[in-house]
C-alpha cells in the first residue's frame, strides 16, 4: 500500500501534503513491521514529531483531535511491549463481527450466540 498511495494521490495534492502523507505512511509501515530494530525507535521517535508538525501546516485545526496525538505514544508503546501486530484488535473485532451475526434472540444473545455457532 505505501508504494501505491504516493501514485493515488500525485496529480491531487499538492506536493508538500503528497510529501506528509508519504512520510506518515512509512511510519506506520516501519512501526507494524514483525521486526523492528530497536536503534530505529528514537529515530522514528522523532521523525513521527516532525510529520504531525507538518500535517497541522498543511491542515486545518479541527481536522486534528486527540486519535491524532497518540500517535506520538506509538513508538514508545513499541519499546516497551514489542511489536504492534501481536497486540491488534483486528482479528477479534472481525470474529466479533461472526459471532454477532450468530445472535437471533437479543433478549438472550450469549445464548443465542452458542445455540447457533454449535448449530
Amino acid at each position: 500500500m505505501q508504494q501505491l498511495l504516493p501514485v493515488a494521490i500525485c496529480g491531487i495534492l499538492p506536493k508538500n501534503v503528497r510529501h506528509t502523507i508519504t512520510h506518515l505512511c512509512s511510519f506506520f509501515s516501519s512501526i507494524c513491521c514483525k521486526v523492528i530494530d530497536p536503534l530505529k525507535l528514537d529515530e522514528l521517535e522523532d521523525e513521527i514529531v516532525v510529520i504531525l508538525c507538518e500535517l497541522e501546516m498543511c491542515f486545518p485545526p479541527y481536522f486534528f483531535d486527540i486519535i491524532v496525538h497518540l500517535v506520538v505514544h506509538l513508538v514508545r508503546e513499541a519499546r516497551l511491549c514489542g511489536p504492534m501486530y501481536l497486540r491488534w484488535m483486528y482479528p477479534v473485532e472481525r470474529y466479533m463481527k461472526i459471532l454477532k451475526r450468530y445472535v437471533k434472540n437479543h433478549y438472550r444473545p450469549e445464548a443465542s450466540m452458542i445455540e447457533s455457532y454449535i448449530a
